[in-house]
């Protein structure tokens, strides 16, 4: 699906820029666990715009597209804006209320990989 390449090359953007800022401009600006913070938000965010891509092209080869892709897609954009969201925020202001929202991203990522799991599973099953 268009939107699933639209995020994903979105995100990918998000993860350079994130990465690059922790990087270069917040070095020595904030405490070490909190450019932790951010540098791991990157790297998943970059990891999981991938991943949405590769939905994204997978979807472009089924019509209609299978749920499950459908839903993987959906699980991983959850997981980005949660998780990858919630650190970056903790990290950037401080915001230590985000804690219990960084989890819930990252069950999303978990459903994600394993719809994405079901999904080739039944794949591989047909003759």
């Amino acid at each position: 699906m268009p939107v699933w390449i639209f995020v994903a090359a979105l995100g990918g953007f998000l993860a350079v820029a994130l990465g690059a800022f922790a990087a270069h401009g917040l070095q020595g600006r904030l405490d070490p666990g909190a450019l932790a913070l951010i540098e791991t938000a990157a790297r998943y965010l970059a990891i999981h715009a991938l991943a949405l891509l590769g939905l994204g092209i997978l979807g472009r080869q089924s019509s209609p597209v299978p749920a499950r892709l459908s839903w993987a897609a959906w699980a991983f954009m959850a997981g980005m804006a949660l998780f990858c969201g919630s650190l970056s925020l903790m990290g950037l202001f401080g915001w230590r209320w985000l804690g219990p929202v960084t989890p819930i991203g990252g069950i999303a990522f978990l459903a994600g990989w394993a719809l994405l799991a079901l999904y080739a599973w039944r794949d591989l099953r047909r003759p």
